[in-house]
């Protein structure tokens, strides 16, 4: 299966008052290490859409980026920009996996079980399953991409697995539920696992 990986970094962290993707722990920003994550999954594409701080994240990047102009009308807008690019890139994309800038737990093996989950159970969808939700990252297959491709607005692609609980697999990540929104979340990071 061809699988992308889009990671999701268009926000302007507004809650935290500086670009979170920026901020480090155990030595790396937290754009670092999603994109090494990436990277070292083997998958391919994989992209990062920008959005509120691209030029800070841009210099410092290392993997392939787009802007989405409309970032601001929410993180949909991300996720159609981020999916129109891979599939201008690439016609026999199979699935796509959507990925946050702000989860330091990540790691490649998360996104190869999202993907060995899908091949084995056959669901159009694997989440990530932590602190009693479902989120991200999240795979999904070519069967979903019109679905991603209608949304709007600040809901993301959390209606589309709410709405086909059938297709749904999921997979065990432990400190998923641990992200950065603000000052507090990333004083307790430090504090806690440093």
């Amino acid at each position: 299966m061809k699988t992308g990986i889009i990671i999701l970094a268009g926000g302007n962290s507004s809650r935290l008052g500086q670009p979170k993707q920026l901020l480090t722990f155990n030595g790396k920003t937290l754009m670092d290490i999603v994109t090494e994550a990436a990277v070292k999954s083997g998958f391919s594409p994989v992209l990062a859409v920008l959005g509120g701080h691209t030029k800070q994240l841009a210099a410092k990047l290392n993997i392939d980026f787009i802007t989405n102009a409309q970032w601001e009308a929410g993180i949909s807008t991300s996720i159609v920009a981020g999916l129109n690019e891979l599939l201008q890139r690439n016609r026999d994309l199979d699935a796509v996996i959507l990925s946050v800038s702000d989860q330091p737990f990540i790691s490649a093996a998360i996104f190869k079980a999202l993907s060995e989950t899908q091949q084995i159970s056959g669901k159009g969808m694997v989440a990530s399953k932590y602190a009693g939700t479902m989120g991200t990252p999240v795979l999904f297959t070519q069967k979903y991409f019109a679905q991603l491709l209608a949304l709007t607005g600040n809901s993301g692609a959390k209606a589309i697995i709410g709405h086909n609980p059938d297709d749904v697999a999921s997979i065990v990540f432990e400190m998923g539920h641990i992200d950065i929104d603000t000052a507090a979340d990333y004083s307790n990071l430090t504090e806690q696992y440093t």
